[in-house]
């Protein structure tokens, strides 16, 4: 990862706002598209010359309330904010914990129970820590399941697998973005970034915008090659047990067609997988 995190996400962020979108007005000739320095420090109420030291990685450490102002000048949301803040090394109660590996039995025993969803835990790097049957049954067609990252940039599965794989990218690349603000030393994150980085064009230029963004609500469109499409909308939950672990849980809207494939994607997969009896002929 870079060295200068906090100048690069600043310099990325006013790269994204026009002048009249927080009602400046525009002159002159802009080399770069977005927000001039001057400008930012302007809306902040800070020193240019500070600002521009924060850019320049020659100043780290901005206070809590130069952190807040920019946040408002360059229109930064929850996410964004957080992740202003943790490359600032100025979160207030809010320590890096390495996310632990294991999930709980009571939460798989939780998971299990819940036959006719698909149900998930990750973590912050987005490995897949546990999966129920159903969750198995809608990844079947990536080998391994180990890493939505992975899977959507390096699996051939991803681009077919995603109905809106642009979109899915965006959204696979801005979650690991927010990780590398809780740990940006973590070896499985930086060996993961290097990894892909190295291999995929996309993830390179989408890893470049740093984009910050958590996993919350919203539905996604899936082309399985068992039964066809698929629109699942998902919820994501905190284990509070194990920071930094998240439990997905899709769900399909009642009565309709995307309900009756999932339906149908359960009895296929516990076909597949059910134990042959015994003395069968496999002939």
């Amino acid at each position: 990862m870079a060295d200068n995190d906090l100048g690069d996400f600043l310099r990325s962020s006013r790269s994204g706002l026009r002048p009249e979108e927080v009602g400046m007005a525009s002159y002159g000739t802009r080399r770069v598209p977005g927000l001039r320095r001057e400008e930012v420090a302007v809306l902040a109420g800070i020193n240019a010359d500070y600002y521009t030291r924060l850019e320049q990685g020659r100043e780290r450490h901005p206070s809590a309330q130069v952190l807040d102002a920019l946040s408002r000048a360059l229109r930064l949301d929850g996410d964004t904010r957080g992740h202003l803040y943790r490359l600032a090394g100025t979160v207030p109660d809010d320590p890096a914990v390495r996310v632990p590996d294991q999930v709980s039995p009571g939460l798989r025993q939780l998971m299990d129970g819940y036959p006719h969803t698909p149900a998930l835990v990750l973590n912050r790097t987005l490995d897949i820590l546990a999966t129920n049957a159903l969750a198995d049954a809608l990844y079947s067609p990536f080998r391994p399941t180990d890493n939505l990252a992975r899977m959507a940039f390096a699996d051939p599965a991803g681009r077919t697998f995603y109905q809106d794989w642009d979109r899915a990218a965006q959204a696979t690349v801005a979650n690991l973005r927010q990780a590398a603000g809780y740990e940006p030393d973590n070896p499985r994150l930086l060996g993961l970034v290097d990894t892909l980085t190295e291999n995929s064009a996309d993830f390179a230029r989408l890893w470049g915008s740093h984009t910050v963004r958590g996993k919350t609500h919203e539905a996604k469109r899936f082309q399985h090659p068992d039964v066809g499409p698929l629109t699942l909308s998902y919820q994501a939950f905190d284990v509070r047990e194990a920071p930094g672990q998240q439990l997905v849980i899709y769900h399909a809207e009642p009565g309709s067609s995307s309900a009756e494939a999932l339906h149908l994607l359960g009895s296929i997969h516990a076909t597949r997988t059910r134990p042959s009896p015994r003395g069968a002929d496999h002939t």
